[in-house]
């Protein structure tokens, strides 16, 4: 069983000792992504939806660095710092997803890592 480390420069560099991602006998794990611009290293303004965006639009970078696409994502889970905000995260994540949709779970914690709203990670498959 071979494991390869998954980065892309068009994602922000983890800030620990872990991987963008990890791909594995056709599965993509995808760590938690936080919403910030990899061009600044900054954590995008706006709402919970502009930060599901930044999100993403991070998580599809490191499938496409792996040959896939955002579509291979077969399960999600979403942390919110507010579940109020459910709503809003939910119509911007439906903006990149089409039928069958992943998998979900959705979470609420009290906090995330820079103070932001909403981390997600995924598992997707991809082919070698």
């Amino acid at each position: 069983m071979i494991k390869k480390a998954i980065t892309s420069d068009k994602a922000p560099r983890a800030i620990g000792p872990y991987s963008q991602g990890i791909r594995i006998k056709g599965l993509l794990l995808l760590s938690g992504q936080i919403p910030v611009d990899p061009a600044t290293g900054d954590v995008v303004s706006g709402d919970v939806g502009a930060q599901t965006r930044r999100v993403l639009t991070n998580l599809k970078t490191i499938l496409e660095e792996a040959g896939g696409g955002i579509n291979d994502i077969v399960k999600t889970t979403v942390f919110l710092k507010d579940l109020g905000a459910f709503n809003e995260m939910n119509a911007t994540y439906e903006e990149f997803f089409a039928p069958p949709y992943p998998a979900r779970a959705t979470v609420g914690v009290n906090a995330l890592p820079k103070g932001v709203g909403v981390e997600i990670d995924a598992i997707a498959v991809v082919s070698e």
